[in-house]
C-alpha cells in the first residue's frame, strides 16, 4: 500500500459518496487509475463496504448503554453466547475480552424503560451468563471518523 491509496483510504472515510471522479482528483489521480485502485483495495478486503452513519435519536436509538457481561468460561458456553448474541438487534457492538470482564457489549435503545425490558428478558437470560452490569453513556464527547491511516 503506498501513500495514494492511503489517500485514498482517507478520503473515502471520510466521504463514502464521493463520485470516482471527486475522488481521483483528491488524490491526484486521472478516473481510471484511481476506479482500479479502489477495486484493488475492496479486492484485497481493506475496503469492506460502505454504509451510512444515522443519527441515533432520528431513528428512536438515543438511548446508549455500554454492557460489561460475564460468561462461564467454557468454550461450548461461550460459543452459544456469542451466537445468540447475533440475534439480539439492540448490540450494535460486542467485544469478548481478556480478563474481567469477559465480554463488553453497546446497546443502542429508546430509553431506559427499553433497556430495562432488554435486561431483563434477553441479556440476563444469554446462554452463560453470570453477571451484568451496565453503565449509561451520558455523552458521546468523539464520534469515529474511521481508522487512521498513516503515512
Amino acid at each position: 500500500m503506498d501513500d495514494i491509496d492511503r489517500s485514498i483510504l482517507r478520503e473515502l472515510q471520510n466521504d463514502g459518496r464521493l463520485t470516482n471522479q471527486e475522488l481521483a482528483q483528491r488524490v491526484g489521480l486521472s478516473a481510471s487509475p484511481c476506479m482500479r485502485r479502489v477495486r484493488q483495495l475492496e479486492q484485497d478486503g481493506v475496503i469492506q463496504g460502505y454504509r451510512a452513519v444515522l443519527d441515533p435519536d432520528a431513528v428512536g436509538r438515543g438511548f446508549e448503554v455500554l454492557v460489561s457481561i460475564e460468561v462461564r468460561r467454557d468454550r461450548e458456553t461461550v460459543e452459544a453466547f456469542e451466537a445468540a448474541l447475533q440475534d439480539v438487534p439492540d448490540v450494535i457492538e460486542a467485544y469478548r475480552l481478556f480478563g474481567s470482564p469477559g465480554c463488553l457489549i453497546r446497546i443502542a435503545v429508546a430509553d431506559l424503560t427499553a433497556y430495562e425490558r432488554l435486561w431483563i428478558e434477553r441479556l440476563t437470560a444469554l446462554p452463560g451468563v453470570t453477571e451484568v452490569n451496565s453503565q449509561i453513556i451520558m455523552k458521546r464527547i468523539k464520534h469515529s471518523r474511521g481508522l487512521p491511516v498513516d503515512d
